[in-house]
């Protein structure tokens, strides 16, 4: 048996969202960074920026949220998931850096604010669906590469970048049916991770309001 990851770990982080509405709070702030740079980070470049830009609407995006929340702003489940909520201020963003194209872009606090003014959930473009499918996809191989050997790591990335079984199994001496058996047990564990992962969302979802 090449590797036997842990048993999936319940959701028990404190409301990332909630955490964030503290000034105090650095790390929750972190964690929202590390968690959605490259979300953002990746539509930004969907709609046309360049790095350099895309990075600017980044920063544009993390300060105009800092500002709000710390001023009391408060993220209201009634009117739409987070997620959508994101991917409208993230929107907000490239078009003002597409409006200004050097670089001096206000900040979004008044539409950070207001960006919610219709209740429930508004459509996502098709870029922001499927950069979040990338978001979900990423978090879940990080920790698949942390908790997986890494030759079944490999194993795994060389069948989705489209070698056969048989390909696979000749490069690194094994069964078809061993390989066969990598891919399901990751492709199981990626599906699990991603459930936490949305569970987590949902919790912030319901971040309680005053």
């Amino acid at each position: 048996m090449l590797d036997s990851p842990e048993m999936v770990e319940e959701p028990t982080r404190p409301s990332l969202l909630l955490r964030m509405r503290d000034g105090e709070d650095d790390g929750a702030w972190f964690e929202f960074e590390s968690l959605y740079r490259d979300l953002i980070l990746g539509y930004c470049r969907r709609r046309g920026l360049q790095a350099a830009d895309a990075e600017d609407a980044r920063q544009i995006v993390m300060i105009s949220l800092s500002t709000a929340f710390r001023r009391g702003f408060l993220y209201r489940r009634e009117r739409g998931k987070f997620r959508a909520y994101l991917a409208r201020v993230t929107a907000n963003a490239v078009a003002r850096m597409l409006a200004h194209p050097s670089g001096r872009a206000v900040h979004l606090e008044t539409e950070v604010r207001d960006v919610l003014v219709a209740e429930g959930d508004t459509p996502i473009d098709e870029a922001w669906e499927q950069e979040w499918v990338q978001h979900h996809y990423r978090l879940a191989m990080e920790s698949v590469r942390r908790t997986f050997e890494e030759r079944s790591v490999r194993i795994f990335e060389r069948l989705l970048a489209g070698a056969s079984t048989e390909e696979v199994a000749a490069e690194y001496e094994l069964s078809t049916q061993a390989v066969h058996k990598v891919k399901q047990r990751i492709r199981k564990r990626m599906k699990e991770l991603v459930g936490v992962q949305i569970a987590e969302e949902e919790a912030d979802d319901d971040v309680p309001r005053e």
